[in-house]
């Protein structure tokens, strides 16, 4: 079979502009929140997965926190439990819980784990009950009790540091612990920013639905300052449901992470265009 030169040389550019991304990520953590909207399809975890073990071959250190809203909801459904939400938070009643930690921690978790190792990776999965990971206490929303859902307290990373160590690509799910054993449900999100503070993360990349920050012509808005987000969250431009994403990834940059991303988690190796690309996929947020 003929050499299709300009498919080859298409090839050798991009591998040419991903290296000098690849010698200065070498060595460093890269956390990335991967959303239960983009687990719905088996060519989307499949492609991924592709990523991160990528990531992890070539020498950085990904560290993969999960949701999985969508099959909560699914299956509390096919229980016959309505699920209710106040300002974005799950009501978490036990036996919600019940089924929060059956999904996060068993079926969503597990799948994730699977795609990566069938990709050749070293994954293992882990809940914020091991090893103490994610010590939480109970969240008050607007004074309101809203059940087991949790605020994280704080965040014992040694697990993750021993995996790292070994040659393994931690898999969260967001499930915090009490100090009575008792668990909570944790947003994903900011349970992958609160990690990303710990482990000194040089990258936070939150996968959404959205291609990103948008300005108000609908034009992705990228290499972001946090005086520039926090300007844009004033005029209106940041509203609603991407609020709690920002305000998560200002948080992430204000303590230490070098930069955080919001991308499209639907797109095809999203993970790789965003971290490999001079012109990436998403917004940018600098630290």
């Amino acid at each position: 079979m003929a050499l299709d030169l300009s498919s080859a040389q298409t090839i050798a550019r991009v591998l040419t502009e991903a290296l000098p991304y690849i010698r200065r990520f070498a060595g460093k953590t890269i956390v990335v929140k991967y959303g239960g909207n983009a687990m719905r399809d088996d060519d989307m975890i499949a492609s991924f997965a592709r990523d991160i073990v990528l990531m992890k071959l070539v020498g950085m250190n990904p560290v993969v926190v999960h949701g999985g809203g969508p099959q909560i909801g699914s299956h509390l459904e096919r229980l016959g439990k309505k699920s209710e939400f106040i300002e974005g938070m799950r009501v978490t009643d036990e036996e919600t819980m019940d089924v929060v930690e059956m999904m996060l921690g068993g079926l969503v978790n597990k799948a994730v784990v699977s795609s990566l190792n069938q990709q050749g990776g070293r994954a293992v999965g882990l809940t914020g009950k091991d090893g103490g990971l994610i010590r939480a206490r109970k969240l008050l929303v607007g004074g309101k009790d809203i059940g087991q859902v949790g605020e994280i307290d704080a965040i014992d990373p040694r697990v993750i540091n021993h995996l790292e160590a070994g040659g393994f690509i931690p898999v969260i799910a967001p499930v915090g612990v009490g100090v009575d054993g008792e668990a909570f449900n944790i947003n994903a999100d900011i349970a992958a920013g609160k990690l990303a503070s710990v482990l000194q993360a040089e990258k936070l990349m939150l996968l959404t639905n959205t291609q990103g920050v948008l300005d108000k012509q609908g034009k992705v808005l990228t290499g972001l300052s946090v005086q520039q987000v926090e300007s844009l969250i004033n005029d209106g431009t940041i509203h609603g449901g991407m609020l709690p994403k920002i305000r998560c990834a200002l948080d992430a940059v204000n303590s230490g992470v070098k930069s955080a991303h919001i991308i499209d988690g639907r797109i095809t190796h999203s993970v790789l265009l965003e971290l490999f690309t001079d012109e990436g996929i998403g917004t940018l947020i600098k630290g």
